[in-house]
């Protein structure tokens, strides 16, 4: 688990950046960053998103994951062949 202290302007757009940079993950990979099993807006506040989710220890808890729910890795469809 990775502990992340962030300023509290901060975006969400922009911690995940941070995420991206930490993880080295390329440009071309997809990221998704959860609070509460929820897609937070990328323009909302790490502050806003703080106050309103933090777990009673004070932390706030969040997953991150390259795939949304219901994607199926190397999933692709058949090729249409319909003359």
């Amino acid at each position: 688990m990775s502990r992340y202290l962030v300023p509290a302007d901060l975006t969400v757009g922009q911690f995940v950046y941070v995420v991206r940079k930490r993880i080295k993950l390329s440009a071309e990979k997809a990221i998704f960053i959860f609070v509460k099993n929820t897609l937070p807006p990328t323009a909302a506040m790490m502050s806003a998103i703080y106050e309103e989710n933090k777990d009673e220890d004070g932390f706030l808890y969040m997953t991150y994951s390259g795939l949304l729910a219901g994607e199926v890795v190397g999933w692709k469809p058949f090729p249409d062949t319909t003359p």
